[in-house]
């Protein structure tokens, strides 16, 4: 960055200081590989039976065993259940078409969300009878039909799930989803995209929270317990949801934890739990900018030691600031980056200040991007085909004006001899759920043949 320093009259102060404060969020590709060891191993851990319980990403089986190829056809329902609102989506499929999609948003009242699962589950579906009635279908006729529950819960088989625990306001009681097709939001992610492109085996989350998937050889799934009537050939796949937010639970990435991250970790609803996702997701990397912009504050080099109390206020720096700042044109005179310093009430500053506030964010956010590049890569190494498309979802990596081009980056230094591409999601909750349902119903109805 001093380069980019030298450029204005007005030099930042204590420079020195600057960079030793910034130092530990800033890792050296020989850090980044000893990461992508570390993670190997514990995802090696969760994929066996006797050591799973030791892993920190537990590389839950989904029992979705193909991806779509283009070929699936009818109507299908979906379902994204995931907060107060849920939706109902009817997908209709015919080859070498568009996918074709209509919804509805319902609410789901707060008795119904204390409730017990019989409540819940009769609200859904009437939702359903309403929603197939708005839509002129038949009743009496089944459509398959998948659904995105997004809430931690262990597969039984592709359509059935026991909730592991509620969250998000939800707390009813007894509940186990039946349907053809029950996924999580990464998977939906893959398969939406596996639609368009028959290389996509990776599935990728990076929004408020982050998570991969992808296609696993059943050779290398030790806890495998599904499908038995099925010759188990070496080469059949199955999607693992790794859940590899928890990685670093352990002690795994105690060596590059910063102050910050411990910080931002004890501010936490769950202290010590979903380390990786807290060095790297949307829900968090605010507030780690925000630390490191205290620590400077406290050290006398920004605002000339003196920060607003919205700007001392803990989750005040939202992460659509760092996306916003980094927008910001090269000398353009911090248009953006002064918007958000006025809505943190912070007066007085000067363009070093500016300056020194867009380096943390590009500090912070690059950190974030190498070490999902790094997890990417792990993922890249597992997967045997030659070339490689990765489906991403989230508001990070849709909305942050680098991260995209930082992952990529990073992935081809720490993956030399893969070719891949990002490859954006769309509707993965919803058009993801569909595609599941349509691939699982056409396999079914091969079977009977």
């Amino acid at each position: 960055m001093d380069g980019i320093r030298r450029e204005y009259s007005v030099l930042p102060k204590h420079p020195q200081k600057i960079d030793e404060i910034l130092k530990p969020l800033i890792l050296n590709d020989e850090t980044y590989g000893k990461l992508k060891e570390k993670m190997r191993a514990d995802m090696n851990m969760g994929l066996s039976t006797d050591r799973n319980q030791d892993a920190d990403t537990k590389m839950y089986i989904t029992y979705v065993r193909c991806v779509p190829t283009g070929s699936e056809k009818g109507n299908y329902l979906a379902l994204d259940l995931g907060g107060t609102n849920f939706r109902v989506l009817l997908i209709k499929l015919s080859p070498g078409e568009e996918v074709k999609m209509e919804s509805k948003i319902y609410m789901v009242p707060r008795d119904v969300m204390t409730g017990t699962g019989v409540q819940l589950f009769d609200h859904i579906a009437g939702c359903i009878e309403s929603f197939m009635i708005y839509q002129n279908l038949d009743k009496n006729v089944a459509i398959p039909l998948g659904f995105t529950f997004s809430f931690p819960c262990k597969q039984e088989g592709l359509d059935k799930a026991r909730l592991v625990t509620w969250t998000k306001g939800f707390s009813c009681s007894g509940v186990v989803v039946k349907c053809v097709a029950v996924i999580n939001d990464t998977v939906g992610a893959l398969m939406s995209c596996a639609h368009e492109d028959k290389n996509c085996h990776i599935g990728l989350i990076l929004g408020t929270g982050t998570n991969a998937c992808y296609l696993e050889r059943l050779t290398n799934v030790h806890q495998w317990d599904g499908d038995d009537e099925e010759p188990r050939e070496i080469s059949e796949p199955v999607v693992i949801n790794t859940e590899w937010g928890a990685f670093g639970n352990g002690s795994a990435l105690d060596f590059i934890c910063t102050e910050y991250d411990a910080n931002v970790d004890n501010l936490s609803i769950n202290p010590g739990r979903q380390i990786y996702e807290k060095m790297i997701s949307g829900m968090y990397m605010g507030e780690i900018a925000r630390q490191v912009i205290m620590k400077l504050v406290d050290a006398g080099c920004l605002f000339n030691g003196v920060a607003s109390q919205a700007l001392a206020t803990s989750m005040s720096f939202r992460t659509k600031y760092i996306s916003e700042i980094e927008s910001d044109e090269e000398f353009d005179n911090f248009v953006r980056t002064r918007q958000v310093l006025d809505e943190l009430h912070i007066r007085d500053y000067r363009l070093a200040d500016c300056l020194v506030i867009q380096e943390v964010c590009q500090v912070v956010s690059t950190r974030a991007a190498y070490l999902a590049a790094a997890g990417i890569s792990v993922l890249l190494d597992a997967v045997t085909q030659p070339e490689v498309t990765i489906a991403v979802d989230g508001s990070l990596y849709r909305y942050h004006p680098k991260f995209h081009d930082l992952i990529t980056e990073k992935v081809a230094e720490l993956s030399p001899n893969k070719v891949f591409k990002l490859m954006l999601s769309s509707d993965g909750s919803g058009k993801g759920a569909a595609l599941v349902a349509a691939v699982a119903w056409t396999r079914s109805q091969a079977k009977e043949e």
